[in-house]
């Protein structure tokens, strides 16, 4: 068997041996004090960030939970301050509904005076006088048509601010539409855990959103909705108050305007009446005179006619007597007589013919009057009766008027405590 040659292997020294299982064992020793170490920094970092978790997710919940307690709280103040716009909105629409219906009621009162200037224009002659009643319809004309200015300057007060209350409204709804929105997100955050199913990574879960804003912007903008709300609400409610002042205003001068002119009317009725009770009396007396002197002319004609008989004896006498013959062609007491006689019948005859033309001319004047008297009555006959049809005619006011009053009578002012309200809101 051949025998196998080997190659003696590099030696080492004893010391080197000694030192490398020296070596060996402070390495394990390191590797196991480091390990160590670790270990116990490893325990320490898994109890500290244990407990930093739950703390920031207990801190989380707790923010979740104090910002879901802001947001509730402007939440119901947005919603009281909605609730409080709705009934201002409903209370100036209906202040704006009812002073459209008192414009309405003014169209009444225009026509009823117009028409009562169109019926006392029907008077004639003398009759069309420049009265107090024209003053006062005119008048009353002027203060309608200042009520319409007035009462549609309300109305469109009232539409302005209805404009402005909606878009008042529309913001506090949009803000509280988001608030509830945003609640809704904060509450279901709340209720999530580390054992729910629906939590997942997310990329990029801490970039900002466009439009983010602070918290001071936050609270901010819903300060300044509700700011604006009240405003426009204290607004609206002196916008209600003049509203119903100046209705009540407008229906007293109206009322008042309307009480002058009928009392003015009624004046002018009265002084008509005794008028034409005074020409009715003048007519009749003037008619009574035109008889006595009717009679008095036929007495005169006849006295006259009664003269000629006894004118024709002593022209007769006197023309017989001419025919005496000689010396008895006397001009005796006889003949004087006769002259004087004739004279006298000539006179006589001469003063009632002046007197009858007189009394003619008399009678002509009486009858000329009386026709004019005649004339005049029934102008002032036509004048009462249009004077009687246009108080007739506004007869329709006065029913007006009341029910006017009564409305105004149901719709009390607003009380000062709802103003109170919205300013401690």
């Amino acid at each position: 068997m051949a025998t196998m040659s080997m190659k003696p292997g590099l030696r080492c020294r004893v010391p080197d041996w000694e030192n490398s299982n020296k070596l060996i064992s402070d390495t394990a020793e390191h590797r196991r004090h480091v390990s160590h170490e670790i270990r116990q920094e490893g325990r320490a970092l898994r109890n500290e960030t244990a407990n930093k978790t739950s703390w920031d997710e207990y801190d989380s919940s707790r923010r979740l939970n104090d910002r879901i307690s802001d947001v509730t709280r402007w939440k119901k103040s947005l919603e009281a301050c909605v609730q409080d716009v709705n009934a201002e909105i409903d209370a100036l629409t209906l202040a704006k509904e009812e002073t459209e219906r008192a414009l309405a009621a003014t169209v009444l009162p225009l026509e009823v005076t117009a028409e009562c200037q169109t019926l006392r224009e029907g008077r004639r002659g003398s009759e069309l006088v420049s009265d107090p009643v024209e003053a006062e319809l005119k008048k009353e004309v002027d203060v309608i048509d200042g009520a319409q200015r007035v009462l549609q300057q309300l109305i469109d007060q009232s539409f302005e601010q209805l404009c402005l209350l909606q878009e008042a409204h529309h913001q506090l709804t949009l803000d509280l539409q988001h608030k509830t929105e945003a609640l809704d997100v904060d509450m279901s955050c709340l209720s999530l855990t580390v054992t729910s199913p629906e939590i997942s990574l997310k990329p990029n879960p801490i970039r900002v959103p466009p439009g983010s804003t602070t918290p001071q912007q936050w609270e901010q903008f819903s300060h300044h909705n509700v700011i604006r709300a009240k405003e426009e609400m204290q607004t609206s409610l002196q916008l209600r108050e003049n509203i119903s002042i100046t209705r009540a205003q407008v229906q007293n001068e109206l009322e008042a305007q309307r009480i002058a002119t009928e009392f003015a009317l009624r004046k002018r009725t009265h002084h008509m009446e005794q008028a034409l009770q005074e020409v009715q009396w003048q007519l009749k007396t003037t008619q009574d005179e035109i008889t006595e002197m009717e009679r008095d002319i036929r007495g005169l004609e006849r006295d006259m006619q009664a003269k000629m008989a006894p004118l024709k004896l002593v022209h007769t006498r006197l023309e017989n007597r001419t025919k005496r013959p000689g010396v008895d062609l006397c001009r005796d007491e006889v003949q004087f007589g006769l002259v004087e006689e004739a004279k006298q019948l000539d006179s006589t005859i001469q003063t009632l013919k002046q007197k009858l033309a007189q009394a003619l001319d008399s009678l002509q004047s009486l009858q000329h009057h009386e026709a004019q008297m005649l004339e005049d009555l029934s102008r002032k006959q036509e004048a009462l009766a249009l004077e009687q049809r246009t108080a007739q005619t506004r007869t329709r006011l006065s029913l007006t008027g009341q029910s006017a009053t009564m409305s105004m009578a149901a719709d009390p002012l607003t009380s000062t405590g709802g103003r109170l309200k919205l300013q401690q809101a």
